[in-house]
């Protein structure tokens, strides 16, 4: 059995003396883990960097295998961002979310194809706000879609500020005000197309990923005893930071 793919790498760990096993996600084949012998040389190591783009080719006696990989690197992006500590993060992050909520060997091209446009475009402005529509667009390619068009109660298209944990659905204010300790907030960058800025709102940000966070702990990383990764757990933090930085 064999294929050849290309593949985002989404995380990598060491197996014997210097082989690792390193998880992609491919368009093809879906994520996707292999062995790759000699992995953890000091000439391979930068290669199996999560976020880093390769060329892929799978080989096993049976399909069933684990498998072997060999690699080329396509496009080193972990390396573009060993600087910027909060795009590292946002990029562990996002890895390792894909690593956790995907079932192995499934085809899933549309998280692919959405993984791969949110790393190509990190360097933008607004690109914490990109993380929160991914993680948004992920749980609707799993099955568990938000709808934050309308209010769930009205149907009235503006003033939408808070989301059922029920439904997943938008709330108005004024439908939601009897109920809003019971209800998650909505921020604006999700219902407005905002203008790029410099100057990013954590507060917003900080708000989207606790929606965010509600949603994938209660129907992607429930079926994981670990929970959601720690990777992304750092990236909030980092995020809360900032917020409690700039509130001062």
């Amino acid at each position: 059995m064999n294929w050849s793919d290309v593949g985002i790498v989404l995380s990598s760990s060491k197996f014997g003396e210097s082989s690792v096993i390193v998880s992609l996600m491919t368009p093809e084949h879906g994520r996707h883990s292999g062995l790759v012998r000699g992995g953890s040389g000091n000439r391979a190591r930068g290669i199996y960097q999560a976020g880093n783009m390769v060329s892929v080719d799978w080989s096993a006696r049976i399909e069933d295998q684990l498998g072997s990989f060999r690699c080329e690197l396509l496009k080193p992006l972990a390396a573009l961002y060993l600087d910027d500590s909060l795009r590292l993060a946002g990029l562990s992050s996002a890895c390792a979310v894909v690593e956790r909520a995907l079932p192995e060997r499934e085809n899933y091209l549309d998280v692919y194809e959405s993984l791969f446009n949110f790393l190509i475009n990190l360097e933008s402005n607004n690109w914490l706000e990109n993380y929160v529509r991914w993680e948004i667009s992920l749980l609707a390619s799993l099955g568990f879609g938000l709808n934050l068009s309308s209010c769930a109660s009205t149907g009235q298209h503006s003033d939408l500020i808070y989301v059922s944990p029920k439904s997943g659905r938008a709330v108005s204010a004024i439908a939601g005000k009897p109920y809003k300790d019971k209800l998650l907030g909505l921020p604006n960058f999700l219902t407005h197309e905002v203008k790029t800025s410099t100057l990013l709102n954590y507060d917003a940000i900080y708000q989207g990923l606790y929606l965010t966070s509600y949603f994938l702990d209660r129907n992607a990383f429930i079926h994981n005893k670990n929970g959601a990764p720690s990777a992304r757990s750092r990236l909030v933090d980092q995020v809360k930071q900032k917020h409690i930085i700039a509130e001062r």
